[in-house]
């Protein structure tokens, strides 16, 4: 087999994410080294064996594994095809350092719901301008991975908190062109940020950035039957750009910017 080598990386606009890491190899293996940061691994195709703290370990399908800050390990293929992944470097922000030994004991975790959420955190983080979304998904996936590693110490989720709810829905309706972060919102409501998301949630069976692009969708459809450019709309309704919102408008629409301006044209004739 040729060796295959295929590998992207950038440091994506989302607190707490130092790193993302897609790669494909048939034949690459890594040798013993540590990070100073977590590292949050999913494996599409293939499998990984590695060696941390001097216990062999690998990665099943749907397995994610959670390997500690400046712990040696090493990787290398399992499978005679090689290995595709994504990775997620986290700082210590995300899980402090008491959560390093028990990462070691068990980093691999059979878990649907985390893997799930993994991935759709890969595809937020993927898109310019869907930061919210990156910021919403990685609260939840912290909250698991405590779950996971320090059962005891991670609380029963609170119930419903419409006050704060309805504080974040106003801050958004507020901060509809330029946005907000998770965290800014978090300190002008007074309230965890995973409390925050899961609060709106149970409120108003949305999440808190479905809320915001749906509203943006909304302004942009007017600025588009007002006659407006999607170009000129993308910009005036708070998108990253206008490939940002034509792939939201047609998900909430069902149809492309362009073509919806030029049916509303048509009428107007």
């Amino acid at each position: 087999m040729v060796a295959r080598q295929e590998v992207s990386a950038w440091r994506p606009r989302v607190a707490g994410v130092v790193e993302v890491f897609h790669a494909h190899f048939t034949e690459h293996a890594y040798p013993m080294h540590v990070h100073d940061s977590w590292t949050l691994l999913v494996v599409d195709d293939g499998a990984v064996r590695y060696d941390l703290n001097r216990r062999e370990h690998g990665t099943p399908l749907d397995t994610v594994s959670l390997l500690p800050p400046q712990v040696p390990h090493n990787g290398s293929p399992a499978t005679s095809r090689g290995f595709r992944k994504r990775v997620l470097y986290l700082d210590l922000t995300q899980l402090g350092e008491s959560f390093i030994g028990p990462a070691v004991d068990g980093p691999d975790l059979v878990d649907p719901v985390l893997r799930r959420r993994v991935g759709q955190l890969h595809t937020a983080l993927a898109h310019p301008g869907d930061e919210l979304e990156a910021e919403s998904r990685l609260a939840l996936i912290r909250e698991r991975l405590r779950g996971h590693l320090r059962p005891r110490l991670v609380a029963c989720p609170p119930k419903a908190d419409r006050g704060v709810a309805h504080r974040l829905r106003e801050l958004l309706d507020d901060r509809l062109h330029q946005g907000v972060t998770l965290e800014e919102a978090a300190r002008v409501v007074h309230a965890h940020p995973t409390h925050l998301v899961r609060a709106f949630g149970a409120a108003f069976g949305i999440a808190p950035h479905q809320y915001l692009m749906a509203r943006r969708v909304d302004r942009a459809r007017r600025l588009l039957l007002d006659g407006r450019a999607p170009a000129e709309v993308a910009a005036a309704a708070g998108f990253y750009d206008q490939s940002h919102l034509a792939r939201h408008f047609k998900r909430l629409v069902g149809t492309a910017p362009g073509r919806y301006a030029r049916t509303a044209g048509a009428r107007r004739r």
